[in-house]
């Protein structure tokens, strides 16, 4: 309440939920904020642009009573308003009390809880905030800029693995039944010291369903039938023929492969633009694959209408993925890549010995970029 005479304080002669009848009277916020801070020897009250004018009767407030010296000053500054992203506490409380999220640790809530569950550091998101800064000019922040800085830090420091989200099987044919081998595979591009990992191989494979097409578009460059590609760490492959259900789907694909290609070159130099990852079938783990995106369908919900209508349907997809096996052991709080897909890490409330869950923290690329540009 912004008065020429304000108010200072309440009376009511009621029970307080926590103090019962102890007291009648009830500092209003301007008297309580500024004296709290002389008392707690606060220098700097930072506060954001709606408590501008309200800087006022703080300063008066302490120019009339005896306090300590020096007294506390209230600065302000904007608030961080990240695009597709609503920051006030009530309408975050009203998301997870109508159940549109799973608790206050949601990975898709803007919340310290919900960020570290998803799989981000602090250090991506203290960089972030340094890299906008503090500024009194009221806008909003890309949120892009946040998922960036997440990007840059976990190229540098996760490992890489394999998976498979949406598996068709492979059989290469000319692989020897009921026979493996372990393949040498690079943990981080980015950093040597990281080593390398073995990496099972056997006669079925599970690659990506979008990474085979029977009928390939010119600029296609992955499997299709007749085509050769290479198989990451591994060998060439080519699509000899396509099985199929009645109802005309794709069940698996039959290749042969070339043995003189082992670790992914070609004796004869022969080239191949396409490059796969894959994990064997026989040696493959199942898990639950929660692919977090953004809470809402607009860069700023609240502009227009109410917020919930602008709530995505998509921003949580549940899938069973096929990973390699040694994502079997990796540790809650480890983030990885999976190659070609993104970064993940094991969700820390529902992971567990034989029933793996891992959450997507973010996508390998901005796809959203790509659908503003549109």
């Amino acid at each position: 309440m912004h008065l020429r005479d304000p108010v200072i304080y309440r009376i009511r002669h009621e029970a307080h939920h926590q103090a019962g009848e102890a007291w009648c009277i009830y500092p209003m916020y301007d008297f309580t904020h500024c004296l709290s801070d002389s008392i707690e020897g606060i220098s700097h009250s930072i506060c954001t642009l709606e408590f501008e004018v309200h800087r006022p009767l703080y300063d008066w407030v302490l120019d009339q009573l005896p306090v300590s010296q020096p007294r506390p000053h209230q600065h302000e500054f904007s608030r961080l308003n990240p695009t597709y992203m609503v920051m006030s506490k009530r309408k975050l409380r009203q998301l997870v009390e109508e159940n549109h999220v799973h608790g206050w640790d949601d990975p898709r809530m803007p919340t310290l809880a919900g960020y570290r569950r998803r799989g981000f550091t602090a250090s991506s998101i203290r960089n972030f905030c340094q890299g906008v800064g503090v500024t009194k000019f009221k806008g909003v922040t890309d949120v892009g800029l946040l998922e960036n800085s997440i990007r840059e830090e976990l190229n540098k420091t996760a490992e890489r693995r394999c998976a498979v989200l949406d598996p068709l099987e492979v059989v290469i044919d000319n692989y020897p039944e009921g026979e493996s081998e372990e393949l040498e595979a690079i943990n981080n591009p980015e950093d040597e010291a990281a080593g390398k990992r073995a990496l099972p191989f056997g006669r079925r494979l599970f690659i990506e369903r979008a990474d085979f097409m029977e009928d390939p578009p010119k600029k296609f460059f992955r499997l299709g039938p007749g085509r050769e590609v290479r198989l990451r760490y591994a060998y060439f492959i080519t699509c000899q023929s396509v099985e199929k259900d009645a109802a005309g789907n794709i069940q698996r694909i039959h290749c042969t492969y070339d043995p003189e290609t082992r670790g992914g070159s070609a004796p004869d130099g022969r080239k191949v633009k396409g490059t796969l990852h894959w994990v064997s079938a026989d040696h493959a783990v199942d898990a639950e694959v929660r692919l977090y995106d953004r809470l809402f369908t607009e860069a700023e919900p609240e502009a227009e209408g109410d917020f919930i209508d602008c709530l995505n349907p998509n921003s949580l997809k549940i899938i069973t993925g096929k990973l390699e096996p040694s994502l079997a052991d990796l540790p809650v709080g480890q983030r990885v890549q999976f190659e070609r897909l993104g970064y993940f890490t094991p969700d820390p409330k529902d992971s567990a010995e034989g029933q793996l869950v891992f959450n997507r923290i973010v996508a390998l690329r901005d796809s959203w970029a790509k659908q503003a540009r549109k």
